[in-house]
């Protein structure tokens, strides 16, 4: 007996000095080992732990579908850093790291099984720290163009100027446009959103100044529009190039006299509103073109704002990947921890005529069909799949990609390199170590 309390203290004492939890369970899923590390990161003591079922425990998210511990007896082999989430004693969310093994006796019986997990609360709370760093309200980008953006959104939200933002469809101008609402002095009012190209014109005008009891057939009460709705606060005025001229002379009129008439009535309404307009068409030419009035253009120019599409700011593929991915974690119950790195390849290479909404669908649709903890190239949509037919791409190295990722900002900046620096989001020396390593030829410069 007392070489055998000898030998358990003596185990004891082994995994209390191991810095990762371990716990160890027989063939019944019931904990018989539970080292100290375990009791802190779970907030349960050993002697509350031993004998329970480890489900019981630790309240996995892979419990019951895909159990390390489940797997690793199955199949005889061991699970290696399977990233989950457990609850702790005081309910929280914990997110950590598990490799499991099978447990055999001198026998090579199956006895049961060890699993070894490792807190990571500290690696998440630094990609939080990373994204802050990287983010602006609701906005994530290290583009070196979307950083002069926000650097000048406070100023734009201090005044009460109109606002023109530009950008093809899917570049984010709505969140621009609730940065600056949130920013300035009319935050604690409504900012009131209409995709005028969504709307037919003849319903449009009704919608943005409201209409009086009579003024048509089912008009039976008056119904205020989005100006009044707004009032004190913010119109957003969204795909405005798509207005019918005769809508834009009353547009007009409110932007320079603050005022306008609902549909039907014979009085004019005062509106205390900021505007915010955007468009992925480009105004200047349609003016040029005959197909947007000119006073109209200067009244809603008065402040621009140009968003440049996702595949001129391809450095911030990863971080918005790593935001959708959190962001379908908690939308969708699921855990899935990392995209693979040809997954990412596929992404980096594709140029997204849907811009940043594409991105979102596509991680989206990758998180229907995938089962495990990363997203694969099987996972993403079928359209992006064909393209890694061009094998250069398809093969090609996390490396090859860094390559001619950092090539093609080098020429954009004419080769300087303190440029392509801060467009690429990193220092002067670390690109120039990066050169060196991937052995990038710099032209000489005349």
């Amino acid at each position: 007996m007392t070489d055998k309390t000898e030998n358990n203290d003596s185990n004891d004492i082994i995994l209390d000095s191991i810095a990762d939890g371990v716990f160890t369970v027989d063939r019944d899923w019931k904990i018989t080992s539970f080292n100290r590390a375990a009791e802190e990161i779970t907030g349960i003591s050993r002697e509350d732990a031993i004998g329970q079922r480890c489900c019981d425990v630790f309240h996995a998210s892979i419990c019951e579908s895909s159990c390390a511990l489940k797997d690793s007896i199955a199949t005889g082999r061991p699970q290696m850093n399977r990233a989950v989430y457990i609850i702790d004693a005081d309910g929280n969310r914990v997110p950590i790291s598990i490799s499991a093994a099978v447990l055999k006796n001198r026998q090579g019986e199956i006895i049961g099984g060890v699993e070894t997990f490792r807190d990571l609360s500290a690696l998440e709370e630094l990609r939080r720290e990373l994204e802050k760093k990287y983010s602006f309200q609701d906005i994530i980008s290290k583009n070196s163009e979307m950083l002069k953006i926000f650097d000048i959104l406070p100023g734009i939200a201090e005044s009460d100027s109109t606002v023109l933002i530009e950008g093809e469809s899917g570049t984010g101008k709505e969140l621009i446009a609730r940065a600056v609402h949130n920013l300035s002095s009319r935050c604690d009012r409504p900012m009131v959103a209409v995709n005028c190209g969504a709307i037919p014109d003849t319903l449009l005008e009704s919608e943005l100044f409201g209409y009086k009891a009579g003024a048509f057939t089912d008009a039976r009460a008056d119904k205020p529009g989005r100006f009044a709705l707004a009032e004190g606060g913010t119109v957003f005025l969204d795909e405005i190039g798509d207005i019918s001229p005769a809508l834009q002379v009353k547009l007009l009129r409110v932007i320079q006299e603050r005022t306008y008439e609902p549909l039907g009535g014979t009085e004019s309404v005062k509106a205390d509103v900021r505007i915010i307009t955007a468009s992925n068409q480009n105004l200047e030419k349609m003016v040029k073109a005959g197909n947007f009035r000119e006073d109209l253009f200067y009244r809603v120019n008065v402040i621009r704002v140009k968003l440049p599409p996702l595949r001129e700011r391809k450095e911030d593929i990863p971080l918005l990947v790593e935001h959708f991915i959190r962001r379908f974690n908690n939308l969708k119950k699921k855990l899935i921890a990392d995209i693979a790195p040809d997954a990412l390849a596929v992404l980096m290479s594709y140029n997204y005529p849907g811009n940043i909404r594409e991105l979102e669908n596509i991680i989206e649709h990758a998180f229907v069909l995938c089962h495990g903890t990363t997203i694969h190239i099987c996972d993403l949509p079928e359209n992006l799949r064909p393209l890694k037919q061009q094998t250069a791409v398809a093969s090609a190295s996390l490396d090859d990609l860094e390559t001619a990722f950092i090539v093609e900002t080098l020429k954009k900046n004419n080769w300087h390199r303190n440029k392509t620096a801060r467009e690429l989001g990193m220092h002067k020396t670390t690109l120039w170590r990066k050169i060196k390593k991937l052995g990038i030829k710099i032209p000489n410069q005349k």
